[in-house]
């Protein structure tokens, strides 16, 4: 197999075979709209007044645990049993400097301790530097207001693209951590990324223009992970320096309107998945450099909610393939029912077409078409307390090719704590991002606790 398809799964959702692939759409199947939907509102003006700061935070512990792996032959990692025990604990700093201006921080850290309760020997040294502790800076932004109708936000962001709530399409600016998939939703895994956005209001519209220094790409499962499809360690990565020689840029405009929104989407910026090049012999990872245009609508009909979602992008490249390039088309099309009481049910489904297909990319284990589908059930009971959440992300145009289905609940002990049990089985399938995951079954459980 291909080392590109070893490590395709893992990122924004491309072609079967290429590298690093859709697990992010494997878990892609979290987010929450309306972020995008703020974007056309100008700041509180609560947040333009000078204030008091607030510090807050959240302690969180969480474990999992495999009940599907088969004993290892001798010499490999056992990941049978107890696989996470994670203490983690996360402070947001904010505040208005001057009336209009507020610094928002934030500061993240975890460790797990599975892996010194197991034997720190029996892990590969890889996966215990990425994995086992972590003090990482979040979203850490300025942000305020240079004039009427202007916004102006410097630092590190998050910003969602799109309509969907299950796979991404044009959401492509932040990467995502992927290294444990599926078991959290996608707005716990995104990553900030260094930007700076300024955004126009004018009546129904907002208009952003986004510049981002900051290279930045997906978090994969290391080396040495359960989640790890290889042998062999991957190849050095090339990550384009951050400053102004390797500037990414977007702009976008969104409009909300009685019962419908739209919204227009531009980007020329780095691909989060990488591909094999050789650099004198040796091969590399590299990140090709890409555009991509599109568009996302919803539109309200009662209980119903409809949506779109459009790209295309040109610039792809290939693994085993120097000096092709090529364009694909991705299209959503999604709708969402909330017609039962405390209950939402959604169904969503994306083709990804790429064009100019021929037999060398067929050959290299590319595909011309790929199927994804997501459904996802969430249903709130004793008075919202408790909340029941069904995913299941499935690829191929019969749903048949490998995916996951998870299934989770949240039930609040008491103000601010948040008690979370779930399971979590994946399917395998014969290609890349679902190629011999089907033993990675598991169940988990977290508590929160939010200050």
């Amino acid at each position: 197999m291909p080392l590109d398809e070893v490590l395709e799964g893992f990122g924004e959702e491309q072609p079967t075979g290429s590298v690093p692939s859709a697990l992010d759409d494997v878990l892609q199947g979290f987010e929450e709209t309306q972020a995008a939907d703020t974007e056309t509102q100008p700041l509180d003006a609560a947040l333009h007044s000078a204030g008091a700061w607030q510090l807050s935070g959240e302690l969180d512990f969480s474990t999992a645990y495999n009940f599907a792996h088969q004993r290892p032959a001798p010499g490999q990692t056992d990941f049978r049993g107890l696989s996470r025990l994670r203490t983690g604990l996360d402070l947001e700093l904010e505040g208005a400097i001057t009336p209009g201006w507020r610094l928002h921080l934030e500061v993240g850290g975890e460790y797990d301790a599975v892996y010194r309760i197991n034997g720190r020997d029996d892990y590969r040294a890889q996966l215990l530097d990425e994995s086992e502790s972590e003090v990482e800076v979040g979203e850490a932004y300025l942000q305020g207001s240079p004039a009427p109708a202007f916004d102006l936000k410097l630092g590190r962001q998050i910003l969602v693209w799109g309509k969907s709530d299950n796979l991404r399409v044009t959401d492509l600016l932040n990467p995502l951590d992927l290294r444990e998939p599926g078991i959290v939703d996608i707005e716990d895994l995104r990553l900030p990324v260094g930007m700076a956005k300024l955004d126009y209001f004018s009546g129904d519209w907002g208009f952003s223009l986004i510049a981002l220094p900051e290279v930045r790409f997906s978090k994969l499962p290391p080396f040495g992970s359960d989640f790890y499809q290889g042998a062999a360690p991957a190849p050095p990565e090339q990550t384009p320096a951050d400053g102004v020689e390797h500037m990414q840029y977007a702009l976008a405009a969104n409009g909300i309107f009685s019962g419908w929104d739209l919204a227009f989407y531009w980007a020329d910026v780095y691909r989060d998945q990488g591909h094999l090049s050789a650099n004198g012999g040796a091969p590399e990872l590299r990140h090709s450099r890409i555009t991509m245009a599109g568009s996302a609508a919803n539109v309200a009909l009662g209980n119903w909610l409809l949506k779109g979602e459009l790209a295309y992008l040109s610039g792809l490249e290939f693994s085993g393939l120097p000096g092709l390039k090529r364009d694909r088309t991705d299209l959503l099309l999604g709708v969402e029912y909330t017609g039962f009481d405390d209950t939402t049910l959604s169904a969503e489904r994306a083709l990804r077409r790429l064009s100019g297909f021929n037999e060398n990319l067929a050959a290299a284990g590319y595909a011309e078409r790929q199927w994804q589908t997501a459904f996802r059930y969430q249903g709130e009971f004793l008075h919202a307390r408790l909340k029941l959440t069904g995913v299941a992300t499935l690829y191929g145009a019969a749903l048949d090719e490998g995916g996951f289905v998870r299934l989770s609940g949240d039930y609040e002990l008491a103000e601010a704590q948040i008690l979370t049990i779930g399971v979590i089985f994946y399917d395998s399938g014969d290609v890349p991002p679902v190629f011999d995951i089907g033993d990675n079954d598991r169940v988990f459980a977290g508590y929160s606790y939010s200050f």
